[in-house]
């Protein structure tokens, strides 16, 4: 048996390779939407990719499933579930598919893959048993998708939280209970593969070790022995979940009725700089700088959101851009594909064009429209002032357990829905621990035309010293 996990280090996901070498055929589980990367290695490995599947409706990316179905792959769905939780771009479609309930089992050469529903997480959520028929009558492992993670289980909220259906968390981590209650009962010796690692927001507190075994899980995971009582179980699995990333609830909905099809990771156009200097006027745009937070807040496009690009990047943009914008990237030329590639996982196609920090240099010398950012600590801030209030970006958790009095807390990932709490004729000044998720936020304020300063300090020292004085 051939076997490859593929991990995306912004998104924390892992798919899954699965191959049985003696006849060269494949299958993927739970692949993102550029599924060029599986053939790619698929071929490497002289292996023809057969089959894909998904263990659930997923919240954080776009499934590959419908790209693998567009070339005739033979795709794989939950068929568990309620009905307003269907792949409704497959059922009647004209792929070639097969909608699975438990137990169902898919051949692959000699391996067999049988499915096991695992709801909680999801209403439909299936795992996979893998079996090396070659050499054993018996599973060797789990891809267990977003049931069950290293060190945690799926969060039960998302379909409240993010997806809108109201008074199913409670409901859905009573179903979740059940699932560990199954899992406990599996042989310890099975190996975990799990959906996502650590950085995802799928979980709380996920591990980054990229795969375990349930007798691991069952007896250092903390989530699975809360599951002393239901009682328990569901009071320590709703506790402290953060607020989803606002792209959530429109990659659920994607995900159910069909991702679109656009044939591949977008090409966008290096502009001129006669484009470069028309761009701040353009209606429907929006600017994405990939810089560091420094280069940014010392000169930009007047009107960009910041989104440097590292691992929160996925999280960044979806959170603040929607996907009726043409996009338009700030961003070093070798990191263009990087880039692209990262929003079309996500669903946002519309990436019309880019320009370079070079080319923004020359932006500026041509006296093109430019904005800095202004820059203050914790003592700066005008705290208490009439004309101000303090922006606490932090999840609901962290305020919780300490903030500046007065402060409004609208975690940074939620704030473009929830922007019109913010008055418009004061002076916002914005902060979270560090100053990472205060910048991009600051920088959609900005944006939005609000008066606003970063407070580029640390919290934890700033409320420190107000204790001790």
């Amino acid at each position: 048996m051939y076997f490859k996990q593929f991990f995306d280090e912004k998104l924390a996901q892992y798919a899954y390779m699965i191959g049985c070498q003696a006849n060269g055929t494949a299958m993927i589980i739970d692949p993102m939407r550029d599924i060029d990367q599986y053939i790619d290695e698929a071929a490497r490995q002289n292996l023809t990719i057969v089959a894909a599947a998904d263990t659930h409706i997923h919240a954080d990316f776009i499934s590959g499933l419908r790209e693998f179905a567009e070339r005739g792959v033979k795709v794989y769905a939950s068929d568990e579930g309620d009905a307003d939780w269907k792949y409704e771009w497959l059922i009647g479609s004209d792929y070639n598919y097969e909608l699975l309930k438990d137990g169902d089992e898919i051949k692959i050469g000699n391996i067999t893959i049988k499915a096991w529903f695992t709801p909680g997480h999801t209403p439909e959520h299936l795992s996979y048993f893998v079996t090396d028929g070659a050499v054993a009558d018996e599973p060797m492992g789990i891809a267990t998708g977003d049931f069950m993670f290293v060190g945690d289980v799926g969060r039960p909220d998302l379909l409240e939280s993010a997806a809108g259906q109201k008074d199913v968390m409670e409901p859905s981590a009573r179903t979740l209970f059940k699932s560990v209650e199954q899992f406990k009962s599996v042989p310890e010796y099975l190996q975990v593969w799990p959906g996502h690692g650590a950085g995802s927001a799928c979980g709380k507190a996920l591990g980054a070790i990229p795969e375990s075994t349930v007798g691991y899980e069952l007896k250092y995971n903390n989530s699975v022995k809360s599951a002393s009582s239901e009682e328990e179980f569901v009071k320590f699995i709703l506790e402290g979940q953060p607020e989803p990333p606002l792209y959530f609830a429109r990659m659920k909905r994607d995900n159910r009725r069909g991702p679109a099809v656009i044939g591949g990771v977008p090409s966008p156009k290096h502009l001129t700089q006669k484009e470069l200097n028309e761009l701040p006027q353009k209606k429907n745009a929006v600017i994405l700088d990939t810089r560091d937070r420094g280069d940014f807040v010392s000169g930009h496009i007047s009107g960009s959101l910041s989104s440097p690009l590292d691992k929160q990047f996925n999280t960044v943009a979806g959170s603040y851009v929607t996907e009726d914008k043409d996009i338009y990237l700030v961003v070093r030329k070798h990191s263009v594909d990087e880039a692209t590639r990262e929003l079309y996982r996500i669903g946002l196609d519309n990436v019309v064009g880019y320009c370079t920090p070079q080319d923004l240099l020359m932006y500026k010398e041509q006296g093109g429209d430019m904005q800095v950012m202004e820059m203050v600590t914790f003592d700066a801030a005008d705290n208490g002032a009439e004309d101000s209030v303090i922006l606490d970006v932090r999840k609901a958790t962290e305020y919780a357990e300490s903030h500046i009095d007065g402060a409004i807390n609208i975690a940074h990932t939620r704030l473009l829905a929830r922007k019109d709490e913010i008055p418009s004729d004061k002076k916002i000044y914005v902060h979270c621990m560090t100053g990472a998720r205060s910048a991009v936020a600051a920088a959609f304020l900005q944006s939005e035309g609000y008066d606003v300063a970063q407070v580029d300090d640390l919290f934890a020292e700033y409320m420190s010293k107000s204790v001790e004085t």
